[in-house]
């Protein structure tokens, strides 16, 4: 719909439903750089919206009405401005040349009416919990006709009665289509409330939880995240720190600024563990080369191994996460931390597997985040050595160093693997249909993270 490019671009972004029970874990700001690239970008449209249609005239020049046929034949918005304004919304100001043309005999006559448009727009809560744009007030300004007859001559007796007629029509009709085209935004706005995916059987919605702040600099929107598994929320601890996004964070001139808590992360993490994605199962074939995940490899340092399985066998690990991983932010540093449990197993003769003996696994790892299109991805390797402890043996003592170098190798890449694929797949950004971040830059902050980036809006 032609409303929701340019103009729309800005406050499309108002988009998330109301929740007052919530706290913030995500702030979002747009910052007053967006508002020249929504301005250009808005000029098409609101020229589409002001080509209104201008009655019959009525000439009683002559002394008998004569029907005056008058067609808008352009309309260039020449200059749009937007600002935000203080605890209100957004100002627009365009000027706006309106060519016409006057069918009269014994030819048509041409007039350029230069308008100047004032329109201030709030931005409320609605009654169904979304946010509510509308034009509070609206002024057309007209400045003196030009007239283009073709002989340069002065104009008709009927211009005046004329410019009036015209000026009349346009009053009337022109923040009505402004507020049309404002309006329709709310329509679409209403479409865009729903659940993103963020895996087969999870997704996350995210919620603007009260009124934005506006300043004359930008506009914040406090919004809360919620994941879904199964339907059903991942519900953190209620004892956390509600999340403040300090006033001077991320990139000067970004046209966006958003603050990612430590909640958000949390909750991501927490939805993996609970799904089970972070579980995996190592295996090997037998035949594969340079491959130590076997029982002659496993037998050369667990003596009881090479007594139990003279022929070598394929092992399996089966890794469990029972503890939530931890996710820390410091400045310019991040880190999460995994406590798998693994299990290692060798098959029988009849087909199952036998239990040899489980670890306590501590893996540190650094972790690196981006943003592609609108979605947060990310990426981890591996901080220091991989800590192994055992956890029970069937194969009585073992020492963890004679294990250490070979289940590190077996476990290390596999689980980065999984984890890097899983992280990879990432996490929506509260965004707009057709809007995507650009050109985005991270910054790790103590407890949180801050994205900048530019704004670009594709049809």
């Amino acid at each position: 719909m032609p409303g929701v490019c340019g103009l729309g671009l800005l406050l499309a972004l108002l988009l998330l439903p109301m929740d007052s029970a919530s706290r913030p874990d995500t702030v979002f700001r747009l910052n007053k750089e967006v508002l020249s690239y929504a301005a250009e970008a808005g000029k098409a449209p609101l020229q589409r919206a002001l080509q209104v249609t201008v009655p019959l005239f009525l000439d009683r020049s002559g002394g008998v009405f004569q029907p005056t046929r008058i067609q808008i034949l352009n309309v260039d918005v020449s200059h749009l401005r937007l600002t935000f304004v203080a605890n209100f919304g957004i100002r627009l100001l365009a000027a706006t040349n309106f060519t016409l043309k006057i069918f009269r005999d014994p030819e048509p006559l041409h007039l350029l009416l230069p308008t100047a448009l004032l329109a201030d727009t709030s931005v409320e809560q609605g009654s169904i919990g979304t946010p509510l744009v509308s034009i509070s007030s609206c002024f057309s300004i007209f400045d003196k006709a030009i007239v283009f007859d073709g002989r340069n001559s002065t104009a008709p007796a009927m211009l005046a009665p004329l410019q009036s007629h015209i000026r009349a029509v346009l009053q009337s009709k022109l923040c009505l289509r402004i507020s049309n085209l404002v309006q329709g935004l709310n329509v679409h706005l209403g479409t865009l409330i729903g659940l993103s995916p963020v895996g087969p059987e999870s997704q996350v919605r995210y919620s603007m939880i009260n009124t934005p702040t506006i300043t004359n600099d930008y506009i914040s929107l406090d919004i809360n995240a919620v994941l879904f598994l199964l339907g059903r929320p991942i519900v953190l601890p209620v004892d956390t720190t509600p999340f403040v996004l300090p006033q001077h964070v991320g990139t000067k001139g970004a046209m966006a600024t958003m603050g990612l808590s430590q909640d958000l992360f949390d909750s991501a993490i927490m939805l993996l563990q609970k799904a089970g994605a972070l579980n995996l199962d190592v295996t090997a074939q037998l035949n594969s080369s340079n491959n130590p995940l076997n029982t002659s490899v496993l037998g050369q340092l667990i003596p009881e191994v090479a007594r139990q399985f003279p022929e070598p066998m394929p092992l399996v690990l089966k890794v469990k996460l029972g503890a939530t991983p931890t996710v820390t932010f410091h400045t310019n540093n991040a880190t999460m931390q995994l406590q798998p449990f693994v299990e290692v197993l060798a098959p029988t003769s009849n087909s199952a597997f036998q239990y040899l003996f489980s670890l306590n696994v501590v893996v540190n790892l650094s972790l690196q985040l981006s943003v592609s299109k609108v979605r947060l991805r990310g990426t981890t390797s591996v901080l220091g050595n991989v800590q192994l402890t055992v956890a029970s043996s069937n194969l009585g003592f073992i020492d963890t160093d004679h294990v250490q170098t070979v289940m590190g190798e077996v476990f290390e890449k596999p689980l980065l693997d999984h984890l890097n694929a899983l992280l990879g797949m990432g996490i929506a950004l509260p965004h707009v249909v057709n809007l995507q971040y650009v050109t985005p830059e991270i910054f790790i902050q103590e407890g949180y993270v801050v994205v900048s980036s530019g704004l670009l809006y594709q049809r």
